[in-house]
């Protein structure tokens, strides 16, 4: 299986398997001699794991951060940091009676059990293997180091919330109210009207769908490789690779598509030795390299597939149809859990192109 590694000069190599003994990831290209916070690598764990609130799945994972190499008394050394966590709660009882059958759907959780089948010849039936949920652990553990980095040497910050659920957008942004809600939602006047949305959709044994806003704030000038590693273009990608995405909008995003280009160009200025903008409806990023203003993004995230507690009939591998009643334990919403791991994509991204941007430096001096 290829496909695992994401990043140039700071690159990642996710692996494990939901139901297998553990989730890891291994970071290539950390700077050495970076004092690492291991406070903030487990809290953004904390924000991911399961079972933290009634709209998650109930499976219970304390995800402890075990880093076993590339670090020597609290600093980087400059080789590979590898971190895992141990999957503690993983109950394969409950795929038994469709281990040989195809689940509809693709998300997080999710399953991939007929493309994965298709494509391998065989698959890990249990809770999804790799396609699962719990694979993004290694992304935020990778997300939470590269925040560091970021906030370091650039004073980055990257911050996401659920601005959209079954059709209810929130209008208000108050970050500080979406990370003491279950929901993560930033807008106290629908939080009410979302939670009853989702409330709705459990009770239904249902699920429902919706969108993750993400703010990049103090994105340094320059990043970006035209033409094929555009920055938007790989923050696409980093963020498309998310199991639940369907699809990603920087700045205006679709909105784009009924604007005249007299109102969409970014008015600017020059004022005291640099350029000021004074809108920023290409989300902070023209002609594929950052432009100082704050990188914006939008994500849509489908439902969560697999609905405990109904019947319904499914394709086996020797193709038959069965009637099969679903098991298992599943998120209602997948919004609150994304937030983390869509900040740790962007935060991966921005660092990479950040080392980048630092190798051009290199010239000046």
């Amino acid at each position: 299986m290829a496909g695992n590694t994401f990043g140039d000069l700071y690159r990642i190599t996710t692996f494990g398997e939901s139901h297998g003994k553990l989730i890891g990831v291994i970071i290539d290209g950390c700077p050495p001699g970076f004092e690492l916070d291991m406070t903030e690598i487990q809290r953004e764990l904390d924000r991911r794991k399961p079972g933290q609130s009634k709209v998650t799945t109930q499976r219970k994972e304390s995800d402890k951060v075990i880093i076993n190499s590339g670090v020597f008394e609290g600093r980087t050394t400059g080789a590979p940091i590898e971190m895992i966590v141990l999957n503690e709660d993983a109950d394969s009882s409950k795929y038994e009676n469709i281990k040989d059958k195809f689940r509809p759907g693709h998300a997080m959780p999710c399953h991939a059990d007929h493309t994965y089948f298709i494509k391998y010849g065989l698959r890990d039936w249990r809770g999804g293997g790799r396609s699962s949920a719990q694979e993004t652990a290694a992304r935020v553990m990778a997300g939470a180091v590269a925040k560091q980095i970021l906030r370091k040497y650039c004073l980055t910050e990257i911050i996401g919330a659920t601005v959209c659920i079954g059709g209810i957008e929130a209008v208000k942004r108050d970050y500080a109210f979406a990370e003491t809600n279950p929901l993560r939602c930033p807008d106290p006047d629908v939080y009410d009207s979302m939670m009853a949305k989702v409330e709705e959709a459990k009770k239904n044994n249902d699920s429902i769908g919706g969108a993750v806003e993400l703010l990049a704030i103090n994105v340094p000038t320059g990043l970006g490789e035209p033409v094929f590693d555009k920055l938007n273009a790989t923050l696409m990608h980093a963020l498309g690779s998310i199991g639940a995405v369907k699809e990603v909008g920087i700045g205006y995003g679709r909105k784009v598509e009924s604007m005249l280009g007299s109102e969409y160009n970014d008015k600017m200025s020059a004022e005291l030795g640099r350029i000021k903008y004074f809108t920023n409806h290409a989300g902070g990023i023209i002609g594929g390299i950052s432009n100082g203003e704050n990188i914006t993004a939008r994500l849509s995230v489908k439902p969560t597939p697999t609905r405990s507690g109904i019947t319904m009939s499914l394709p086996t591998e020797d193709y038959r149809n069965e009637e099969v009643t679903l098991a298992g334990r599943h998120d209602p919403i997948i919004m609150p859990r994304l937030v983390p791991v869509a900040e740790s994509m962007m935060a991966i991204t921005l660092t990479d192109y950040l080392l980048k941007q630092k190798a051009y430096k290199i010239l000046e001096e």
